[in-house]
């Protein structure tokens, strides 16, 4: 059987072979069956017979990265493609180790370099797919995802990514037959995808409309408020929020994803239950029970918006006030937040060129996000589309008023910067303004300072506390067109993170960094500005 293969980076039309349903070989039926440790071990026995073969090493580094051990991947590809340096089998899978060791800078040139090499190879096509994701190039990445599908419609990677793309009807019955079968995923993977199944069921029965801008201004000035630590110190800044006439006072956040409010902030304000959910973050008592629900009524400054969902952490949850709010839910705006000034600004993005049906900002809580335009939704599957998304999907715009804005991934609510210490090559930090100080992990800290162990840091988040902190001597943080010495960095394992974004993160840019800056960022097209003036800013209570 053949099918034209066209995606956006073959130059021209290709017969390739679709590959149909076959019988999985004895370490892919362990892998389907989520059996990690067996598989590896099917795996490199056959290894012992054919060492190096593409297709068994690509295999055994699938499994490895379900397991973690990005180390060993990394050696067992790089060790076969030595011997095939022009196999494509390899090169993607080497591409795959490259994404998730948190340098898709790389991953990007090598399944490029794939594609050359074999264009009808559906694993490069899906991988292709999810680094056009990360740099907001969504119309590309929605044509490889078709086209790994088309290639492969019975693999469960390309299943899983795939049923994304479709209406709600569709998905619903495509998520149940996928998780009816074996499909290699973790349990906590498993268990994320039947909230989100009962979610998207839910709102068959009871469905929402879209969160919507009623007030008649579509830009704002939004005054910071200040959240203490005590009557004297500043602990963070946040905005003032009403939920359905009720005042809700949320820290601003970067690092989080739409309206994270309290128990009692919800039941204050009225709010009921719509389908069960975990959240999770910063901390290793793991997960905390949450719930979606919709406020009829939201207004933040002089913004008013009408039927959002917000996430609800149920009692015993960890949150140290009313709640977060995620700057991502403003992004069909230009977000500003002026930190020497204390002030949000939110103007209209810029229109795309000959797009004359933009949409009129709305407020993108959970339940809401444009999926043509956001982040991966893997990891928060709470946060998908009710809907298709009425126009797009769009690739990244830069208008020429941003020429010089920095270019950085977005995974969902997270918004990812490479970021070089002491001059060593760049790793992958998330940009989180609610982290209270700039952060790294141990394992990176070590490769360019020394790092002591601490007993008198206390480091907590959603997720509760941090078992293990440390401090590491003096770094320099260098990001976009910013240089930044910091003594004494605080550092913790974030291996939770890292797998959830299936991207190894070597820490936080945190307010430590960001809190004498303004910063805007255009969220649909992963861009950001940094403007610092030594002589403006504030410092919070350390």
């Amino acid at each position: 059987m053949l099918a034209v293969c066209a995606g956006p980076r073959l130059a021209g039309a290709a017969s390739c072979t679709v590959i149909g349903a076959h019988h999985p070989s004895e370490p892919e039926d362990a892998f389907l069956h989520s059996d990690y440790d067996r598989a590896a071990t099917l795996y490199q026995a056959q290894l012992l017979q054919k060492p190096n073969d593409p297709v068994l090493t690509a295999g055994l580094v699938e499994v490895l990265l379900r397991q973690q051990k990005v180390t060993e991947a990394d050696a067992l590809v790089k060790k076969a493609l030595a011997q095939n340096p022009q196999s494509p089998v390899l090169m993607t899978a080497l591409g795959e180790v490259q994404y998730r060791a948190g340098t898709p800078w790389l991953a990007s040139q090598t399944v490029n370099a794939s594609i050359k090499l074999d264009p009808c190879y559906p694993q490069s096509r899906l991988l292709s797919a999810r680094i056009l994701r990360l740099n907001s190039y969504y119309a590309a990445a929605a044509s490889e995802i078709s086209t790994a599908h088309v290639l492969d419609p019975t693999n469960p990677r390309i299943r899983s990514r795939w049923l994304d793309t479709l209406p709600r009807k569709e998905r619903i019955a495509e998520l149940e037959a996928y998780l009816a079968a074996p499909n290699g995923e973790d349990a906590e993977t498993i268990k994320r995808l039947h909230f989100y199944l009962a979610y998207l069921k839910q709102q068959e029965i009871e469905p929402h409309k879209a969160c919507r801008l009623v007030s008649n201004t579509e830009t704002a000035t939004i005054p910071f408020v200040n959240l203490m630590r005590d009557a004297t110190h500043i602990r963070a800044f946040g905005l003032d929020v009403k939920l359905n006439q009720h005042d809700a006072r949320l820290q601003i956040d970067t690092g989080a994803s739409g309206l994270l409010i309290s128990r009692s902030i919800a039941d204050h304000a009225g709010l009921k239950q719509f389908s069960r959910s975990e959240v999770g973050g910063v901390g290793n008592q793991g997960n905390k029970s949450s719930y979606t629900a919709f406020a009829d009524d939201i207004r933040i400054g002089s913004l008013e918006f009408k039927d959002c969902a917000v996430q609800v952490v149920d009692k015993g949850g960890v949150l140290d006030n009313d709640g977060l709010i995620g700057m991502d839910v403003f992004s069909r705006f230009v977000v500003t937040l002026d930190y020497p000034m204390r002030k949000l600004l939110l103007a209209p993005l810029p229109p795309r060129p000959n797009d004359t049906s933009a949409l009129k900002p709305a407020l993108e809580t959970h339940g809401n996000t444009n999926e043509d335009e956001s982040g991966d939704n893997t990891a928060a599957p709470t946060s998908s589309p009710s809907r298709p998304a009425p126009h797009g999907p769009y690739d990244r715009y830069v208008a020429p008023e941003m020429k010089d804005w920095t270019r950085l991934y977005r995974a969902g609510h997270d918004l990812l910067l490479p970021a070089s210490l002491n001059d060593s090559p760049p790793k992958i930090f998330i940009l989180d303004t609610g982290a209270f100080s700039t952060t790294v992990t141990p394992e990176v800290a070590r490769e360019v300072t020394k790092v002591h162990s601490q007993d008198n840091i206390i480091v907590h988040g959603v997720s509760g506390k941090v078992d293990k902190v440390y401090t590491a001597d003096s770094i320099t943080f260098k990001f976009a067109n910013i240089a930044q010495q910091v003594n004494d960095v605080v550092a913790f394992a974030t291996p939770g993170l890292s797998k959830n974004l299936n991207m190894e993160v070597a820490g936080f840019i945190g307010f430590t960094a960001l809190g004498q800056m303004t910063i805007s960022i255009d969220y649909r097209d992963g861009l950001v500005k940094f403007a610092y003036d030594a002589n403006r800013g504030y410092r919070l209570a350390q």
